[in-house]
């Protein structure tokens, strides 16, 4: 048991190490300037149809430094190990056929090139710095770059998509864990929560709507790029002009999912309204029960008055709690503009597991800063809060229950047992994947790295 906890630690290090040095391209690229040492840029590794260079390693150990990792006890072993794991799920990925979408990639790689000039000064500046010829050179390397990395994100999801854990094999996970080596958890919170939104005037929402409208008929009638146009136009910066793919189980709005599921591939929507705000939406592919769109999501415009309205509303209501004209959960379900959780007397969950315990040492920063010097049964003052889209509201907040730092408790605390017997169960799939992988796969060691004691058999030893 000790083993197997010990190799998920282990896992989950090589992981975060992984996601940021595979980031390399990405970050502030001045580290890399600072780096006096110069080498012959030979092959380190090659696993099936992809190289691994020398720099490339150098570059992964740059980045980890960057991102304040100590990585004294970090080996080039150990790097080229992780980069192979990343190129073997490329390797798989493309030989399953696991599509990515080239705009999305492009989208991404024109974010990163804006970010590169920002850090640098100008676009010849970035250039020099990457050694390329010009500017296309630079966004073709981007390009392969980014579509690596997602291409392995979705193959390691791919191969453990479908493992669950039953209550039985949580219950077998939990006693097998010696007494004194259960986890320790932290002081953790059951949070509640009223929202209370300002409301946007007519005019505002007719002139988002306009908006909308004539962003169609630019896309219907004049070829433009319903992509561009959501980068260029979209309050949802986090998706702007990428495909999003879901069923009808998903977790998106139910309004969103209606109106994607009622149209043909290429059409566009009308514009709707959903708790975010005002969609269109563009169907961009239909597969069985999954649907790929793009979305363009616009805001009305909250003038001040509105916003001293809201703010004057969920004061009134906290004051009316504290006289007990009603409780908490009362003006939760009465009051709050939150649909999802009024009906539960305004009772928060959390999206890492969707229990209603948030330890404090991993809530949110943000929220951390909003509750955690809140007392029992204290409300606290009304907070302006404002989602990414930009989307304003206020808050109150209520701790509903404390449960101080104890040892794990297989009852009260299943769904921490459950996420950790899930994990575990997942680090064997990917063990065995891995494994099978290697076998049927070129891979070839090359130097002084056929010495290296890996934790993969990537010697075919």
């Amino acid at each position: 048991m000790q083993l197997k906890r010990n190799n998920l630690k282990s896992m989950n290090r090589i992981n975060y190490l992984g996601t940021l040095f595979l980031s390399f391209f990405l970050c502030i690229p001045c580290l890399w300037a600072q780096s006096s040492k110069t080498k012959i840029d030979g092959v380190a590794a090659v696993v099936g149809d992809y190289l691994i260079l020398e720099t490339d390693i150098d570059r992964a150990l740059i980045e980890l430094r960057s991102q304040n990792v100590d990585t004294k006890n970090v080996t080039r072993c150990q790097l080229l190990g992780k980069l192979m794991e990343d190129k073997l799920y490329v390797n798989q990925a493309i030989q399953d056929s696991i599509k990515v979408s080239d705009t999305d990639i492009r989208d991404g790689v024109n974010r990163r090139i804006e970010f590169l000039t920002d850090q640098l000064g100008d676009i010849q500046k970035v250039i020099q710095f990457y050694h390329k010829d010009d500017e296309q050179s630079l966004r073709d390397e981007l390009f392969d770059i980014l579509r690596q990395n997602e291409l392995s994100s979705r193959m390691k999801a791919k191969i453990v998509e479908n493992i669950e854990v039953t209550p039985e094999e949580v219950k077998q996970f939990f006693n097998k864990i010696p007494k004194d080596e259960l986890p320790t958890i932290g002081t953790e919170l059951e949070i509640a929560q009223i929202v209370i939104e300002p409301k946007a005037p007519q005019s505002e929402v007719n002139k988002v709507i306009e908006q909308l409208k004539e962003i169609k008929k630019d896309v219907q009638e004049n070829g433009a790029s319903f992509p561009t146009k959501a980068i260029l136009y979209s309050a949802d910066r986090a998706t702007g002009g990428k495909e999003l793919t879901f069923n009808r189980k998903s977790s998106f709005a139910k309004e969103f999912k209606d109106v994607a599921f009622s149209l043909q591939e290429g059409e566009i929507s009308d514009p709707f309204k959903t708790d975010f705000g005002w969609h269109i939406l563009q169907v961009v592919k239909i597969r069985g029960k999954e649907v790929s769109v793009r979305h363009i999501l616009m805001v009305p415009q909250i003038p001040q008055n509105s916003l001293e309205e809201a703010k004057k509303k969920i004061n009134d209501i906290r004051n009316k709690i504290i006289n007990k004209e009603f409780t908490f959960a009362e003006a939760a379900k009465n009051f709050s503009d939150e649909k999802e959780t009024k009906e539960d007397g305004g009772q928060l969950l959390n999206p890492e597991n969707y229990s209603t315990k948030f330890e404090l040492t991993r809530m949110e920063p943000l929220l951390y800063s909003q509750v955690s010097s809140l007392k029992d049964d204290e409300i606290s003052s009304p907070i302006m809060d404002e989602d990414r889209t930009g989307r304003k509201m206020y808050k109150i907040y209520r701790i509903t229950n404390r449960i101080g730092e104890h040892t794990a408790d297989f009852i009260n605390d299943y769904t921490r047992i459950r996420d950790l017997a899930l994990k575990e169960k997942q680090l064997e799939a990917v063990g065995k994947w891995m494994n099978e992988a290697i076998k049927k796969t070129f891979i070839s060691v090359k130097g002084e790295y056929k010495k290296c004691s890996f934790s993969n058999n990537w010697l075919k030893k």
